[in-house]
């Protein structure tokens, strides 16, 4: 079960550098900070499911958190990412239809929720946060379409090594440059590539056995990004 924690108010949160809220004025910080709630999520635990009623914004003061889609075969397939600052749920809420995807913490984490109402008043006195928005669901729907062309364009390989290239870009590196900074574990990873457990982990034994990579339990440490960028046939 979430746990509420004392979350700091937006005027304060060091979070907000990375989010959409990050210019609003103070006295629209102070209104969102009078009207949301925050709690604590444990490692796993469903944040919400497709298929409900969207009832208001989360955004993420801390933590790790994957959206996905359960498809016909009770496959799981990771859509997105999302991390400090970032917001989750927006594009049903704005829609007023339902979830069309779930998200689950993939480590503990503190996240606020905005109620619909607070939300969208917000989006309607505030032009700016209106314009952010829609670059926002612009930007999803250029991912999706990326995706979608990789998915049929590009060999399992490929899209292994450019997951491993966009996890460096989503969370950086550990104090030795080097490591991933998360942890995921293997049906994690191949639920974003789009591909089987066990074909993941061949090639990552592939990628370590090339050097590319260095594998120690869950962690991963890239040791060749040129040659990542080859082996996803990524060119400039």
């Amino acid at each position: 079960m979430n746990k509420k924690f004392e979350i700091p108010l937006c005027e304060n949160c060091q979070s907000r550098v990375h989010s959409i809220f990050n210019d609003l004025k103070e006295s629209e910080l102070t209104s969102l900070s009078a009207n949301k709630c925050g709690n604590l999520y444990k490692k796993n635990q469903v944040i919400f499911y497709e298929g409900n009623k969207p009832t208001g914004l989360y955004c993420l003061n801390k933590g790790k958190v994957k959206v996905y889609k359960i498809n016909e075969d009770g496959k799981e397939q990771i859509i997105r990412l999302a991390k400090d600052g970032d917001v989750i749920g927006y594009s049903s809420l704005i829609s007023g239809e339902s979830y069309s995807s779930s998200a689950a913490v993939l480590e503990d984490a503190m996240i606020c929720f905005i109620p619909k109402s607070a939300y969208l008043g917000l989006l309607q006195s505030n032009s700016e946060l209106s314009m952010r928005m829609i670059q926002l669901l612009s930007h999803d729907l250029k991912t999706a379409e990326n995706r979608i062309a990789n998915l049929a364009q590009n060999t399992v390989r490929e899209r292994l090594a450019e997951t491993l290239l966009m996890l460096r870009e989503f969370c950086g590196f550990e104090d030795d440059r080097a490591t991933l900074n998360i942890t995921l574990s293997r049906e994690d990873i191949a639920n974003i590539v789009g591909t089987a457990t066990e074909t993941t982990i061949r090639l990552l034994s592939d990628f370590k056995h090339e050097k590319l990579i260095d594998l120690e339990g869950r962690k991963i440490k890239i040791l060749d990004q040129q040659g990542l960028i080859q082996a996803a046939n990524i060119y400039d």
